[in-house]
């Protein structure tokens, strides 16, 4: 019987510095994102309260503009853990309806990042531009592998750097 690998999280993360917009590279699969979405992006935004509001974005598997908000709150005393929220603002009260959210690996500029969960079911590589070098992608999926992560499904989204916006919202 194999033992499971630790995820663990950065030692420290700088909120003011992570806010702003992500570009998803790739991911392992999410029973609430198909496969097909493509230029999907995630936009992070620090709130007086502490907490940060999540925007995703992207374009779903039948072509249309798609966004899901949520709320990210630190776990205290870890600096590289959050939890997220995506339920309406109204049911967010409802104990275990938030997800882990780690930050397993940043680098100095804050332009490329691993996020995981604990149980190694989630993870994505995202960065500031929607396309990195492969290069800083394989070091980043080597760390992945270091800490458990199974990528064999892994997906690897269109990114033509194109954003969803307000408008295509409707908003």
């Amino acid at each position: 019987m194999s033992q499971q690998t630790a995820v663990t999280s950065v030692e420290s993360l700088d909120l003011t510095r992570y806010r702003g917009l992500w570009y998803e590279i790739g991911r392992l699969p999410l029973k609430w994102e198909a496969a097909e979405a493509s230029d999907i992006t995630a936009e992070y935004t620090p709130d007086n309260d502490g907490s940060v509001r999540v925007d995703n974005r992207c374009i779903d598997e039948d072509g249309k503009p798609s966004q899901s908000i949520g709320r990210a709150t630190l776990v205290n005393g870890e600096a590289g853990r959050l939890e997220v929220s995506f339920l309406p603002e109204f049911l967010r009260w409802i104990p275990f309806t938030r997800g882990d959210y780690w930050v397993l690996k940043i680098d100095d500029a804050y332009t490329v990042a691993l996020v995981g969960t604990p149980d190694q079911k989630n993870l994505w590589l995202l960065a500031r531009e929607p396309r990195i070098d492969p290069a800083t992608a394989a070091a980043y999926l080597a760390e992945a592998t270091r800490q458990g992560f199974d990528l064999g499904k892994w997906i690897t989204p269109k990114q033509s750097g194109r954003r969803v916006t307000d408008d295509q919202l409707g908003g």
